[in-house]
């Protein structure tokens, strides 16, 4: 199976799990996490340490580059380079919870949070279907 193929199989699993266990958990820091969980950490790796192997993963952890929390969500909602974009499963809100987890996590600090109006607001008309 080629690397689309596993992406796909990837997404299709962590579809199913991460519905109901968001809907199980209390409020956003805590569906953060659990999205990180399912769908993160896979190859972000459990301390947001990154991975270097066929491909090189960036660290999420003391990452000076979430400052800005646009960035991360534009990334994790449009995709970019070896990473697959996540706008058509995961909603704005779940955008903005794991976005606001993984700043206030691994050794990030970043306190401005992000909400689910802001994301759609950034998305707009932009969101990439030719993936």
């Amino acid at each position: 199976m080629r690397w689309p193929g596993r992406i796909l199989l990837l997404l299709a699993c962590a579809w199913g799990t991460v519905g109901p266990a968001c809907a199980q958990t209390q409020g956003p820091v805590a569906e953060g996490a659990v999205i990180y969980r399912q769908i993160c950490q896979a190859c972000h790796m459990k301390g947001g340490t990154g991975a270097i192997g066929a491909g090189k993963v960036p660290a999420l952890a003391h990452n000076a580059r979430l400052a800005i929390a646009a960035y991360p969500a534009t990334i994790v909602a449009q995709g970019r380079g070896g990473m697959p974009w996540f706008s058509d499963i995961l909603s704005p809100a779940q955008i903005a919870a794991v976005v606001n987890y993984v700043r206030t996590h691994f050794g990030n600090h970043y306190q401005d949070a992000l909400d689910a109006q802001a994301v759609e607001a950034m998305l707009g008309s932009k969101k990439v279907d030719d993936h």
